[in-house]
């Protein structure tokens, strides 16, 4: 391999992925290398991923920022779930929440106590034991420390993905990180490896490095046009291959979760923000033209558009290698999962945290690079079969998109997952799997799974004391919803 000790990181495009990358490799191993970034005005970032998921906070501690002023530089507002409208039948919705229902118990999770509870006259619906829940009916938000995880409250944010990466640009220029403005017009190779070993802008400006970070979108500079990587294509499963973005002027009450709505042939985000409204409708090409879904979108905006609607094209995928000889593709580069569940930041930092654990600090290992790409991989099908589940299981019988989904053969993972759940009750968090058990257990159940059975450990409890169990649990859980301030408020008193 390329024994070559890295010294300097070039990271290729801007953008949120670019900046991240930066960052993160600057503040956790910045004292021996240079990092270098290279993006361009000219070029725009596709910038609607607005929505996240709790991991960015421990993003946000590691850089050192202060979440004060993070939610003042991007316009941020709170996240506790997502609120899925219309998925398994139109007229229904449920919550993903990133919260849990009730308490788990060694050996044995709540959702069984429940089941045995509802087969004993039980009405509740298990939202009303999960405390994310509880405060989003209530409009409300809180730091809530507690050392009992029953009251727990984990959280993530919405916020101006492109006022994001202005903010990491300032705070990756004062550690040192240079940026350099220009369009790449070459990209040099080793004559006998094929390593990259500089690329040259429009301006003749040669910028050489030891360590690429492809953050250029869609294209793939280094990844694809240079090094021809490859892309597995899943929109076998996943048809969804275009959306419109359109910004439009806030609402009056900012809700703390995000909202995705299904229409017949894809579906809507809307994502509050201190300053607007993020709204888009992910589509298919199969069935909706693009004038079609302009119109759908533009019927359903809550408050009057900012802006021209911003179409998007992709493929749903993964590269074949997220990291190829001496590039690691980060962001778009590296594959697409449509926003559903918010993934796409993530999959940004797990990206470069993968890449801190098994950096090439004395040269590239191909030992290294084999793990790299296994746990990549490992990661995009695990959210992948977490998507497909959203649109697989559901009764739909207003449009082809919902009924060809439905008869679709999907991967036998996700086959299994949720053929265990329907005949036992039983779930089982895959290795590193970014969602827990408590995340299946609610789309499962949202979209209409039905739990066949319980586990015989919820039989040790006398019907006296499970019943006593779950009012306790309701009880504790309702606790805070009348002490802490809305979301507004929380917002307009915590960062002014």
């Amino acid at each position: 391999m390329y024994d070559k000790a890295v010294k300097k990181v070039v990271v290729v495009g801007g953008g949120t992925a670019g900046w991240i990358s930066a960052a993160v490799i600057k503040r956790l191993i910045g004292t021996d290398l240079t990092v270098t970034l290279v993006e361009s005005e000219d070029i725009g970032t596709v910038g609607v991923g607005e929505a996240t998921i709790p991991p960015i906070i421990t993003l946000n501690n590691v850089l050192g920022i202060d979440e004060k002023e993070f939610l003042r530089e991007t316009n941020a507002t709170m996240k506790l779930a997502i609120k899925f409208e219309n998925w398994r039948v139109k007229g229904e919705d449920y919550f993903h929440t990133f919260g849990a229902p009730g308490k788990s118990y060694a050996f044995c999770h709540f959702h069984h106590y429940f089941k045995r509870a509802q087969k004993l006259g039980l009405t509740d619906s298990i939202w009303e034991y999960d405390l994310n829940y509880l405060a989003c009916k209530a409009g409300k938000f809180a730091h809530i420390k507690s050392p009992d995880p029953i009251i727990e409250m984990p959280y993530a944010y919405h916020f101006d993905a492109s006022l994001y990466a202005r903010f990491l640009r300032k705070k990756c220029e004062a550690m040192g990180v240079t940026r350099k403005e220009g369009i790449i017009h070459d990209v040099t190779q080793d004559s006998e490896s094929g390593f990259i070993t500089g690329v040259t802008l429009k301006d003749g400006e040669h910028i050489e490095g030891d360590l690429f970070i492809d953050c250029s979108g869609f294209k793939g500079l280094l990844t694809q046009q240079t090094l021809n990587t490859g892309y597995e294509d899943w929109s076998h499963w996943l048809p969804c291959d275009r959306a419109v973005a359109i910004p439009s002027e806030r609402l009056e009450k900012t809700l703390p979760y995000t909202r995705s709505i299904a229409h017949s042939a894809g579906w809507q985000w809307r994502i509050p923000l201190q300053h607007r409204n993020g709204n888009g409708l992910v589509y298919s090409s199969n069935y909706y033209t693009d004038e079609q879904a302009l119109d759908i979108l533009s019927s359903n905006l809550d408050t009057k558009p900012l802006a021209d609607p911003n179409f998007i094209r992709f493929k749903t995928g993964r590269r074949r290698k997220q990291w190829n000889k001496n590039v690691i593709a980060v962001g778009l580069s590296s594959g697409f999962l449509e926003p559903l569940e918010s993934t796409s930041i993530h999959l940004i930092q797990s990206a470069v945290v993968r890449l801190i654990h098994l950096f090439p600090h004395e040269g590239f290992k191909q030992r290294q690079i084999d793990e790299y790409n296994k746990q990549s991989k490992t990661e995009y099908e695990q959210i992948r079969d977490f998507i497909i589940l959203h649109y697989h299981v559901n009764e739909r019988t207003d449009s082809h998109f919902w009924k060809d989904l439905r008869e679709m053969d999907v991967p036998d993972s996700l086959t299994h997952k949720i053929e265990l759940f329907r005949e036992s009750g039983n779930l089982f968090r895959e290795q590193n799997d970014l969602f827990l058990e408590s995340s299946w257990l609610q789309v499962l159940m949202g979209q209409g799974i039905v739990q066949g059975d319980y586990h015989p450990l919820a039989n040790a409890l006398s019907e006296q004391k499970l019943q006593e169990l779950m009012q306790n649990i309701k009880r504790i859980k309702n606790e805070p919803i009348g002490k802490i301030a809305t979301h507004d408020d929380f917002l307009k008193q915590f960062c002014g």
